[in-house]
Parts: structure tokens; C-alpha cells; sequence
């Protein structure tokens, strides 16, 4: 079975993510979305938060299962016999960074890093960015799945109400 994992905080899921997730589900037999939780990073929304916002974005592919991981992320493909990471690219600057994460990873376990360039509508899409235009009021709609939006502004203002924004 040829097995892939997709990384990251989706703090929170971006329609970038989904993107990237359903194109890996078309190049894999089974892809895990896996939600990084670092404790030491204050998020918006909690690990569990996200992975439930993964799970009904991606709950069209039957292929694809979200799952939560700490630690290093090749250790967490060791013990799933997971051989390869998608990772989405934005921007050249995306590249330089990741390809220096992928030598690491590759140099530490036996897993090969897959590109997937972002396509051009998503382009310039980043959770902090959604994050941001949310917080001023902008419109944050085809950037989000509308679900993920109703959450975001509801926490928005939440944190709003406690001083916290």
C-alpha cells in the first residue's frame, strides 16, 4: 500500500490544504492528514478542534483518515510505515525551506518528500493570513470551507469578549 502523510498545524484548515490533501488522495492509496500538536504554540483552535475541522472537510475522500502526532514527524512515519510526505509549495520561498526539512527527514528515516505545487488560485493562502483578515472583519469566504468560517469568526469573537484579540 503506498502510503502518505500530510503535515501540518491547519490552525485553521485552509481550501489551500483540502487542495493539496485531495490531490495527494488521487496519488496514494491511503493518506494521513497528520495535525501537529506543540503544546509550546498558543493556536487558535485546539488539536482536537482542528482534526475535527480536517475530518469534515475531507470527508469526500475515502482514502484520507486525520490524525494527531508530537514529536518528530519521521518518528511518526516509522511506526505507521508511512514512505513519503506531501507537502504543498506556495512560492520558491516555500521551497527553500522545505527542501531543507525534507534532506532532514530523509537523512533521519527512510520517507521521501513529495512537492505539490499549490494551485494558482490558493497561491498566496496561509492560515495566519486567514487568521488576520478574520480578525479585521475582512471576508474570508472561498478561503475557508464555510463551516471553518462560522467557526472562526465564533472564535474570533470569543477571544474578542476575553481581551485576548
Amino acid at each position: 500500500m503506498r502510503r502518505a502523510v500530510c503535515p501540518g498545524s491547519f490552525d485553521p484548515v485552509t481550501n489551500g490544504h483540502i487542495d493539496v490533501i485531495g490531490r495527494a488522495a488521487e496519488l496514494f492509496d491511503e493518506v494521513i492528514v497528520a495535525v501537529g500538536v506543540n503544546k509550546s504554540k498558543n493556536r487558535l483552535f485546539s488539536p482536537e478542534e482542528r482534526m475535527d475541522m480536517l475530518a469534515e472537510a475531507c470527508r469526500g475522500m475515502s482514502n484520507v483518515r486525520v490524525d494527531g502526532f508530537t514529536g518528530l514527524l519521521t518518528s511518526y512515519c516509522q511506526e505507521r510505515d508511512v514512505r513519503a510526505i506531501v507537502k504543498g509549495l506556495r512560492a520558491v520561498s516555500d521551497f527553500e525551506y522545505e527542501l531543507q526539512m525534507a534532506q532532514m527527514n530523509s537523512s533521519l528515516a527512510e520517507v521521501e518528500t513529495v512537492f505539490v505545487p499549490t494551485s494558482p488560485e490558493y497561491s498566496f493562502l496561509a492560515s495566519s493570513l486567514v487568521k488576520e483578515v478574520a480578525m479585521f472583519g475582512g471576508d474570508v469566504s472561498g478561503l475557508v470551507p464555510d463551516f471553518v468560517r462560522e467557526r472562526l469568526v465564533v472564535r474570533l469573537a470569543e477571544r474578542r469578549r476575553a481581551g485576548e484579540g
